[in-house]
């Protein structure tokens, strides 16, 4: 991204965050956010915990549909990808402390660049990841806003630098069961013509390694405290 595209973008992502919180019903908690700043093509902003449950149930779905609109405003221009981080622990007003470094290792978590990147940007433009603690706090209270499901997010073991931490993936309307790698094995020739069953997949230890840019999810980490949000955009746009 250029100079000029990125001041554009700059310009852009609080009013997308303004239309799609305004859609989430935490109007009035986003006037009221404190240490907002941009971080080059980035925002960041702190709210009242207690709107976790609209940010994760509402606010992703709410996102793409205003990124939608803006793509439908801007026939023929780049469609804008979106990152968004979500996590809880208290700061100061300054916003400095660990809670804000790991929301940052969160939104860099090399997972969801691959996403972004594989995705078509006409159709996924969002990808969301919630600390552990904001997915215990929100789903394990049955207080989520919206209609938005735990099976909607899959586990991720979040690596950056140092930063090693369990988390939660979400892209808006994707169903993570189609992410079975069987549904996309390819189809054996041999056994596709004669109509015979395939034999048994080869053992977890004798698989081979995964082709560039594929995505592997982790399922496994100790629970890890974590801070509040922050957006970015995906890589390249």
């Amino acid at each position: 991204m250029d100079s000029k595209g990125m001041q554009r973008v700059n310009a852009d992502i609080p009013q997308l965050l303004t239309q799609a919180l305004s859609a989430s019903n935490v109007s009035a908690h986003w006037e009221r956010r404190m240490f907002g700043q941009h971080a080059g093509d980035s925002y960041v902003a702190g709210m009242d915990p207690e709107v976790l449950p609209a940010l994760v149930g509402c606010f992703p779905d709410a996102l793409r549909g205003t990124l939608a609109r803006r793509r439908a405003e801007l026939p023929g221009g780049p469609p804008l990808q979106l990152r968004v981080s979500i996590h809880v622990g208290p700061l100061p007003n300054s916003g400095l402390g660990v809670p804000m470094v790991h929301t940052h290792r969160l939104l860099d978590d090399d997972a969801l660049r691959a996403v972004l990147n594989r995705a078509n940007p006409e159709i996924t433009t969002t990808v969301v990841i919630i600390s552990q603690r904001v997915y215990e706090d929100v789903f394990e209270s049955g207080c989520v806003n919206g209609d938005v499901m735990p099976s909607q997010f899959t586990r991720h073991m979040a690596k950056v630098k140092k930063f090693q931490q369990p988390a939660w993936i979400h892209i808006p309307g994707f169903d993570w069961r189609l992410a079975d790698p069987d549904i996309f094995e390819p189809v054996n020739a041999t056994d596709a013509a004669t109509e015979r069953p395939k034999g048994p997949a080869p053992a977890a230890t004798q698989a081979t390694a995964p082709a560039p840019g594929t995505v592997n999810f982790s399922h496994h980490g100790e629970h890890g405290i974590q801070t509040y949000n922050l957006f970015g955009t995906g890589q390249g746009q």
